[in-house]
């Protein structure tokens, strides 16, 4: 016969199992996020806003973000389907090792890529009290002011530690499961995480024998290139705020 004792020590242990693996948090795995892209506020110029009309009015695109304690990489996930405005939104890669504080992008301007070797970006966030429900995941406030006529919000979580994010966005107690312009022009939010071991000899950003260059070299370049284009300097910050 069992002892009362054993019982009560046999629910006490089993307890303290429920209880460490309730607050496990997440060292590695994949996220999937959406982008939702509002192309009236992308685009000032009546003349495009007229031609895209209502039905083209928001762009989704969908990303994956792989993860481990040291290592994160954010792509897009391609479709076999085809594309309808494929050119009016940026598809960005970022590979980012977070032990040497180095990151390689490969951004995308008008289909071709553009290499970008630097450290990560650091970005000053006033973390605040609002939190939210992304998914199953508890995620608190953090802003950003890139500059006085623009904000970004992010919300993470600390129930998945590695501190990533959509893009190039990192420094943040958490993973970063959502972000939005003030304006609501650009929202990402992850759908789905999944916790499975990424394996980072595969997942690479391949720049072949494109040039690589440093974030403000690539953006004089960029600049100096589209320098009789007006309309190009608010593509060129937009590129390199993310």
């Amino acid at each position: 016969m069992i002892s009362s004792k054993f019982i009560f020590r046999f629910l006490v242990v089993s307890c303290l199992f429920l209880q460490v693996d309730s607050f496990a948090q997440i060292t590695q795995g994949r996220i999937v996020y959406e982008r939702k892209t509002n192309l009236h506020k992308r685009f000032a110029d009546e003349d495009t806003r007229r031609w895209l009309g209502e039905k083209n009015k928001t762009k989704i695109d969908q990303f994956e973000l792989f993860f481990n304690d040291s290592l994160s990489y954010f792509r897009p996930i391609e479709s076999d389907l085809k594309e309808e405005m494929s050119w009016a939104t940026n598809k960005n890669q970022v590979f980012q090792n977070h032990v040497s504080n180095s990151r390689i992008s490969a951004y995308n301007v008008w289909g071709e890529d553009v290499f970008v070797k630097d450290s990560l970006v650091k970005r000053t966030w006033k973390i605040t009290d609002s939190k939210r429900k992304i998914g199953n995941y508890e995620c608190r406030k953090a802003m950003w002011e890139v500059n006085d006529s623009l904000r970004i919000y992010a919300w993470y979580t600390d129930e998945i530690i590695p501190s990533i994010g959509p893009e190039s966005f990192v420094g943040l107690p958490g993973a970063i499961l959502g972000v939005a312009t003030e304006d609501g022009g650009v929202i990402y939010f992850a759908k789905t995480v999944e916790v499975i071991k990424p394996d980072f000899t595969k997942l690479t950003i391949k720049t072949g024998k494109g040039k690589i260059m440093s974030q403000s070299e690539t953006k004089q370049a960029l600049e100096k290139q589209f320098s009789n284009r007006a309309e190009m300097k608010k593509f060129i910050d937009d590129l390199f705020t993310w």
